[in-house]
């Protein structure tokens, strides 16, 4: 009998203390699904109140740069290449010695036009005496007797060949037309000049023009006037930069042409394919965060708050740039708008603002 007490006993025991714990895992676990119930109710949101102000609108095109001034150079006439005194990519001024030919041949025909010269003169002199006048007072030999004399002593025809000749000796000597940079130069001293193909070119990289396309529905968009931003598609820093011209047709892409100034710089060269970005600021915009629209059913959707509810709002955006849209119908000033955690939100349905 004793041992069926203590079973007994120990069996009561067992049992209550199995109820207490029951009871309590219970109301934790009931806890637990309410606070995991809640929390997946309650979508975590970022906003925003919705005024209106200025809208940075940005249109972004590639586009290709060109100097504003450049020139071939070559010699006038061909002939050995003697010395060359520059490089690609090197900076002169303008009149700066570039190359030289090889000037022995000209030198000597100079020495020969000169006697030429000289000979006819001689010649001029015994005309001008048997025309009765003294060589040495030409201001009182009539004009149609000086003629003459110049003509048939080949006075005239001597001076024209030396002057041909100083100016091939001027012309052996290529100086730089504009200050600017060295390109394409591939010549060597010691072989002969193209006729055909220039020395070199020189590129004034002070300003420079850009060439891009825009769509014809951007067109509204472009103003003369308008900044622009000119970045190389290598990378490196942004050059700045004003809309100078529109071209009024549209090809048959679609597309008009624009071009632009910019001041050349570090980074820029000619022919390089630049990324251009044109700003205008659009007054009196109502603009929200790209983040804050989101497409239900391929309509763009932004959500505001009510109370703790996002309300489920179709909107119209006009304009964009990298990081915001304009909503030109939808949304008005005043509103508080839902900027992040917006993505899974459904009408009406509860949420907490958090800070960002």
């Amino acid at each position: 009998m004793r041992r069926i007490s203590i079973i007994l006993s120990l069996a009561c025991v067992l049992a209550a203390c199995s109820g207490k714990s029951g009871n309590d895992v219970e109301k934790g676990m009931t806890a637990n699904i309410a606070t995991d119930s809640v929390s997946d109710k309650i979508a975590e949101v970022t906003v925003m109140p919705l005024v209106k102000r200025v809208f940075n609108h940005e249109i972004v095109s590639n586009g290709k740069l060109n100097a504003r001034e450049k020139v071939d150079v070559n010699f006038q006439s061909p002939g050995l290449i003697a010395s060359i005194y520059v490089k690609n990519g090197q900076r002169v001024a303008k009149g700066q010695k570039i190359a030289t030919l090889d000037a022995y041949k000209l030198e000597n025909q100079l020495a020969k036009e000169m006697n030429a010269v000289a000979s006819a003169r001689l010649e001029m002199q015994d005309v001008i005496i048997g025309q009765g006048y003294d060589p040495d007072h030409l201001e009182k030999v009539p004009d149609e007797v000086l003629k003459l004399a110049r003509l048939r002593s080949g006075l005239e025809q001597a001076e024209l060949s030396l002057a041909s000749v100083k100016r091939d000796i001027n012309e052996a000597t290529l100086v730089a037309p504009i200050s600017g940079i060295v390109a394409n130069l591939s010549a060597k001293a010691n072989n002969m000049s193209s006729s055909s193909e220039p020395l070199c070119r020189i590129i004034n990289d002070g300003a420079m023009d850009v060439e891009f396309s825009v769509l014809e529905s951007e067109l509204a968009m472009v103003k003369q006037g308008d900044k622009v931003a000119v970045a190389p598609f290598s990378g490196g820093e942004s050059h700045q930069g004003r809309v100078s011209e529109i071209n009024p047709m549209v090809d048959d892409n679609g597309m008009v042409k624009v071009w632009a100034t910019v001041d050349g710089g570090k980074g820029l060269i000619d022919g390089m394919n630049v990324r251009v970005s044109v700003k205008r600021a659009v007054e009196d915009a109502l603009v929200v965060p790209k983040s804050a629209v989101v497409l239900r059913s391929g309509r763009q959707v932004v959500f505001t708050v009510s109370g703790n509810k996002a309300m489920w709002n179709y909107v119209t955006t006009g304009f964009e740039n990298l990081n915001e849209y304009t909503v030109t119908d939808g949304l008005s000033q005043g509103m508080t708008v839902i900027t992040s955690g917006n993505v899974n939100l459904a009408h009406e349905a509860p949420i907490r603002v958090v800070e960002k």
